[in-house]
């Protein structure tokens, strides 16, 4: 999917900029407007987001629905729900995030939930960064009790595994 947008708005890195952060957002492009789900969100928001002005947020969005597969890619994206990572500590649930060597190296979660589930922990929320959009993708499981100490090496095994962080 990135590399499909950034074949059509590799000329306008402004642009290219606001796509990401409608992707990173997923934020939605229906009918000449920027959605949440069901919100229409004003385009000079998201130039501000974007550090463009308005018009290149207009802009983007002609060159989106004029590309018969960007037109369909963007008006397909829909927000993944509400994230526990930043929350997690007030609930007293616990956090792992796991940075992968490759993050496109397969088993990496499964693994990692296999530990977790021999523990008799429950996951609350599986979230997994795209390694086309992010520079430092990452794995963060969110549970509904504290990691305990004892998997942190077992984490670290994990082919792929190079870095993990529990709290």
């Amino acid at each position: 999917m990135w590399k499909r947008i950034t074949e059509r708005l590799k000329d306008y890195p402004e642009r290219l900029n606001v796509a990401r952060v409608l992707v990173e957002n997923g934020l939605s492009v229906r009918n000449g407007k920027i959605w949440l789900n069901e919100i229409a969100i004003p385009a000079i928001r998201i130039a501000k987001v974007a550090n463009v002005d308005r018009r290149t947020v207009n802009q983007t969005i002609k060159i989106i629905e004029e590309d018969e597969v960007l037109r369909e890619i963007f008006k397909s994206i829909r927000s993944a729900g509400p994230s526990l990572r930043e929350t997690a500590r007030y609930l007293n649930f616990g956090v792992v995030e796991i940075t992968p060597t490759d993050a496109k190296m397969p088993g990496i979660l499964a693994q990692a939930a296999s530990l977790i589930a021999e523990k008799g922990i429950s996951i609350r929320q599986a979230i997994v960064d795209d390694p086309e959009l992010s520079p430092t993708p990452r794995l963060t499981l969110i549970t509904e009790n504290k990691i305990p100490g004892d998997l942190i090496p077992k984490f670290l095994r994990i082919e792929g595994v190079s870095k993990v962080s529990v709290y």
